[in-house]
């Protein structure tokens, strides 16, 4: 049997079958997971890499219903196709022109049919190996095992695999059932974005490598991106990312809004009040990842873009 580094369980099988089951069980649904057009599905890619999945799935259908396909998308004005990313908030406007020059790609070296292998996928313009695996897999079930930074801690703390690139490729390719890639690399991402975050949510999602799992059973949580343990329940640090969270689903709250979704004991004249949430919204407002607008006495929050 072939050896792989850490502590890959012997019988894959059940790993597999457990995390398949669970992600087809109950998992956030998206737009672009229901189907598998590669030109609807790269949009996403691209759109997905610079925002949150929330804010992509309206700004997702809108293009479509704009330009619902390469061909469509290769007739646009770039202009316009830019114009698009800018007024919502998409990211660099490079990638508006890399998606336009792709679907022109796609019609005139393709004849209007997308490739279907991550190394012919990276022949189109703007597209890297992940998001020419992410295409593959998800449109053709034909990529490979996906390795970004949640897959790698999900490996590290469940598997013990070391911080090493080419140990997290090899298990995770021997993880991944042969021409399953599809539901496979949804499932594994799934885990990582909701089961085994930096901070885990092992029992609350029920996460299914439990069993198997070596930081569940040891309690060290560490990871490549989470290189300590510190005391975390009810830290500052804990109730930064509660704010940042909330306001990932939320265009913009008021405070007294937003204190109760950070602290259920949250009173906006208590010791965890306004005035402790002004102090903890305005760090982050340094950082810059919030912006604060005053408006009379309220003080409204949201997500710097």
């Amino acid at each position: 049997m072939t050896e792989f580094p850490g502590a890959v369980p012997e019988d894959r099988a059940a790993v597999q079958r457990a995390l398949i089951e669970w992600y087809d069980d109950d998992h956030r649904s998206f737009p672009w997971r229901e189907t598998d057009d590669a030109y609807e599905i790269l949009v996403s890619e691209v759109m997905s890499q610079q925002t949150q999945l929330g804010r992509v799935v309206e700004a997702w259908r809108e293009f479509l219903d704009r330009w619902p396909d390469a061909g469509a998308l290769a007739a646009a004005d770039q202009s316009d196709v830019v114009g698009f990313w800018t007024s919502h908030s998409l990211g660099y406007n490079n990638r508006a022109k890399y998606l336009h020059t792709a679907a022109n790609q796609v019609l005139d070296d393709w004849g209007g049919e997308f490739p279907t292998t991550p190394d012919e996928l990276q022949e189109l313009h703007g597209v890297g190996p992940y998001t020419a695996n992410a295409v593959a897999s998800f449109a053709f079930n034909n990529g490979d095992a996906v390795v970004d930074t949640n897959v790698k801690r999900v490996l590290y703390r469940a598997f013990d695999v070391p911080d090493d690139d080419a140990a997290f490729e090899d298990v995770a390719g021997a993880l991944m059932p042969e021409g399953e890639s599809r539901v496979w690399n949804n499932a594994i991402m799934e885990l990582g974005g909701v089961a085994c975050e930096k901070t885990p949510a092992c029992d609350a999602v029920e996460c299914p490598w439990r069993e198997w799992c070596h930081a569940y059973d040891t309690g060290d949580f560490t990871a490549p991106d989470v290189p300590t343990q510190p005391d975390f329940e009810g830290s500052r640090r804990q109730m930064r990312g509660r704010v940042i969270n909330v306001l990932g689903e939320y265009d913009e709250l008021e405070l007294d809004e937003l204190g109760p979704r950070v602290r259920v004991d949250y009173a906006p004249d208590g010791e965890h009040g306004r005035e402790w949430l002004r102090d903890l919204v305005g760090d982050l407002a340094d950082d810059g990842l919030l912006t604060t607008q005053v408006q009379g006495d309220d003080v409204r929050v949201g997500l710097s873009e």
